[in-house]
């Protein structure tokens, strides 16, 4: 007994085991005070499972006794089964097509009996990351070439392909996070800059009208060809090009208002997304415009932004101080919606205010500057890459959530990690955190 608590124990660095409970302690305060009401049996709804905060205490409860099997799991263990585990989160992806279970609008759950559902999504970005790690550090893989990159982009953007065919943007977002892992192992800026330009320009479409839109990117053009005149003399393929990228970036205005916002989004998503520019979705496709039509006359006009402007409102209410722990007006009388799930956040910020906010964030600072460093004293490439991929994950989640919440990103259904409701965000990332610490345990050991 005394051998086996001694290899749960050897070499496990205790600070991000220390941030993990504290994180998940104040995800179940929080989700308490969303649902507590006074003059209710506590003990009786803990027993019973009869509330969202009593399943969560028993999801920590899970999740401890899968973080002690991991650390009791030799590290070679993962980086053996590496691919098949990622083969069998993709079939399970693949399974929700057949027997998954819809919520809230998205096919993308397995029902596990009980109440208690899967989501095969968050899983795989486990799967994933020990994937990838496997790829890089191949002894074979040469990452300077193309081929290479191709197969790493594959890797990682293949489960959120099948995010958004579950309708789950939000999780397919979140891997996206990979190229940061794949930029720190020697991926071409040339990608990141051109990812970034593509994002900008995004925004300049949406905000700017086709005419002012049309004259920036011709100004822009101008100005490109008064640079490289002297080029352009000796290469006239320069300027052919120049004039073929400025007429795609025109023509990208269009992509982003007929098509985008129209045929691809949907409508409340198209709103939230506008909403963030201080601009309202105006549907210009003809099937659009007699719905929405026949909505307003009907008098049904559904409010899109509703989520987040209670959302500011409860944020708001906290002021510096906080409404006090279970006093938050918003927060107890149910405004804002989904709030133990997606905006958790709203619950911390009104009951703690400004401070409790601030604390919160550091939490989630200190535990990524840990993992970073721990990443970085990694002698083997797998380590460092699945320690890489749990920062550039956790990072993802917790900027896009607060984001999200505070009305800088639209809705997009993106738990805030350790302290959102739900067994399989939970699960997910106590599996992710204490895989890289038993790696990190043995971190002398080399693996491939």
């Amino acid at each position: 007994m005394n051998q086996q608590a001694d290899k749960i124990g050897k070499g496990v660095d205790g600070s991000v085991v220390l941030l993990y409970y504290l994180l998940v302690l104040t995800g179940v305060i929080a989700i308490f005070s969303v649902e507590y009401r006074f003059n209710e049996n506590v003990l009786q709804s803990i027993l019973e499972l009869k509330k969202n905060y009593s399943r969560q205490i028993l999801f920590v409860g899970v999740s401890s006794l899968v973080a002690v099997f991991i650390l009791l799991v030799d590290s070679k263990f993962f980086a053996a089964t590496a691919n098949l585990l990622y083969l069998f989160g993709i079939l399970l992806m693949l399974l929700t097509f057949v027997i998954g279970k819809d919520i809230s609008g998205s096919r993308s759950w397995i029902a596990l009996g009980a109440g208690f559902n899967l989501q095969p999504a968050e899983l795989c970005k486990v799967f994933t990351s020990l994937a990838l790690a496997k790829y890089l550090s191949r002894q074979e893989t040469e990452f300077v070439l193309f081929k290479s990159q191709l197969i790493a982009f594959a890797l990682t953007l293949g489960p959120a392909v099948l995010s958004i065919a579950q309708k789950e943007t939000g999780l397919a977002l979140v891997y996206f996070s990979f190229f940061l892992v794949l930029y720190r192992e020697g991926l071409p800026a040339t990608y990141l800059v051109t990812g970034f330009s593509l994002v900008i320009l995004f925004v300049t479409a949406i905000v700017m009208s086709f005419t002012g839109y049309a004259i920036l990117i011709g100004l822009a053009a101008l100005v490109a060809l008064y640079q490289l005149w002297r080029k352009i003399r000796r290469n006239l393929v320069l300027l052919g090009f120049i004039i073929v990228l400025a007429g795609l970036c025109i023509g990208f205005k269009y992509f982003v208002d007929f098509i985008v916002f129209d045929k691809i989004m949907k409508p409340y998503q198209a709103e939230r997304v506008l909403n963030m520019f201080g601009k309202s979705y105006v549907p210009k496709d003809p099937d659009r415009i007699e719905q929405f039509e026949k909505e307003a006359a009907a008098g049904k006009k559904r409010d899109y932004t509703y989520n987040v402007r209670q959302s500011k409102i409860a944020i708001g209410s906290g002021g510096f101080w906080g409404k006090g722990f279970l006093k938050g007006v918003t927060t107890q009388g149910d405004f804002v919606p989904e709030q133990h799930t997606d905006f958790i956040f709203t619950a911390v910020a009104e009951s703690f205010g400004f401070w409790g906010s601030t604390l919160l964030l550091a939490l989630y600072l200190l535990l990524l500057l840990r993992i970073i460093r721990i990443a970085e004293r990694q002698r083997s490439t797998f380590s460092r890459v699945y320690a890489y991929s749990v920062a550039s994950i956790l990072f993802f989640h917790v900027f896009i959530n607060i984001c999200m919440t505070i009305g800088l990103m639209p809705v997009i259904g993106i738990t805030l990690p350790l302290l959102s409701y739900g067994g399989s965000s939970l699960v997910t990332f106590t599996i992710l955190i204490f895989i890289m610490l038993r790696l990190d345990a043995d971190r002398q050991m080399v693996l491939r």
